[in-house]
């Protein structure tokens, strides 16, 4: 006679609904390596890298491609987040440092090529017209002139609308450094800014204080 076998349910252990996942239980994931926290990361946290990368490019194909570098690097140093509930602030510090690489290496090659984005990101609203893009292209020449770092500090203040203190823990400075930065580069734009008259009255109806 067969013995009798017990039937006893079968535990399965299954990610959790990623979207109901907080940053603390998703940066635990992906330090583990998990793939629907590595798939979840990418698409909790790409738009507004791409967005930051946009406004401070002036690209949007040059952002995206920043983009994919930024999280293939992350995701190669996932291992390093220390406070998995910080997953959020590790991942704009790791865009923030990408990104100024990238513009350091811009800067280095700027005298090579003449050369800018087709695709410009408008810093209030949408592009309605030729005008507006020739305006556009103006302002982003003139943040080229910047040197990297006053350039960053610059957009992540005026054009993402951080305060100063998140600017500085993102860019790992000290906030009487972000400060100085700030105004440096703050006080050249102007200048620049009201040197064209066209850009100056742009920003005049932006209502974007100089």
């Amino acid at each position: 006679m067969t013995p009798r076998r017990t039937q006893r349910p079968v535990a399965l252990v299954l990610a959790p609904d990623a979207g109901d996942a907080s940053d603390l239980e998703l940066g635990r994931a992906l330090i583990e390596g998990e793939r629907w926290a590595i798939a979840e990361t990418w698409h909790r946290f790409a738009p507004a890298v791409i967005m930051l990368a946009r406004r401070a490019l002036g690209s949007e194909a040059e952002a995206e491609d920043l983009a994919q570098e930024v999280f293939y690097r992350l995701f190669a140093k996932r291992d390093t987040l220390r406070a998995p509930d910080r997953l959020r602030s590790f991942v704009f510090s790791f865009a923030i440092r990408v990104l100024k690489t990238e513009l350091r290496r811009r800067k280095a090659r700027a005298w090579l090529s003449f050369h800018r984005p087709e695709t410009l990101v408008d810093v209030g609203g949408e592009l309605t017209d030729m005008e507006s893009r020739d305006l556009l292209r103006r302002f982003y020449g003139l943040l080229d002139r910047l040197a990297p770092r006053s350039r960053l500090v610059f957009a992540l203040r005026h054009l993402e609308s951080m305060t100063v203190e998140e600017v500085a823990a993102h860019m790992d400075l000290s906030v009487s450094t972000v400060k100085r930065a700030l105004e440096r580069a703050t006080t050249k734009m102007s200048c620049w800014i009201e040197a064209d008259r066209g850009l100056a009255a742009y920003f005049d109806e932006k209502g974007w204080p100089r």
